[in-house]
């Protein structure tokens, strides 16, 4: 089992920035993918960005490409997202989630443990 507790969100205003952080514990060692997805009210929930484990090989949605940044520290076991020139469409919460497969997926169903989700609001 691996646990994910996410922190970092909050309120912002347009054009402004967050980092979020996701800290893992339990059995790391399976953590060969790691992702962000987000879920705004009354949608389903999409693929934001990812890491690879073992190169560090990231891969983002469109919508976010040029202003998030995936990172993570695999010594502390931490996930992260930077984001910057937030907009009112990025409102969403926000969950990291593990996949044991090392493929750069973005479809939710081939990830295996999921965050709670930090809320992200972007005020106009």
């Amino acid at each position: 089992q691996v646990q994910l507790v996410e922190s970092g969100g909050g309120l912002v205003q347009a054009g402004g920035s967050l980092r979020l952080s996701c800290a893992a514990s339990g059995r790391t060692f399976i953590t060969a993918t790691m992702g962000w997805f987000r879920q705004a009210p009354g949608k389903e929930r999409e693929f934001v960005a990812g890491i690879r484990r073992i190169g560090g090989t990231t891969y983002y949605a469109d919508s976010v490409k040029g202003r998030f940044t995936i990172s993570r520290d695999n010594a502390k076991d931490t996930l992260y997202l930077q984001m910057t020139s937030l907009n009112f469409e990025d409102t969403a919460v926000y969950f990291c989630a593990v996949a044991r497969t090392g493929r750069s997926s973005s479809r939710p169903e081939d990830y295996d443990y999921w965050g709670q989700g930090t809320q992200v609001t972007v005020s106009s």
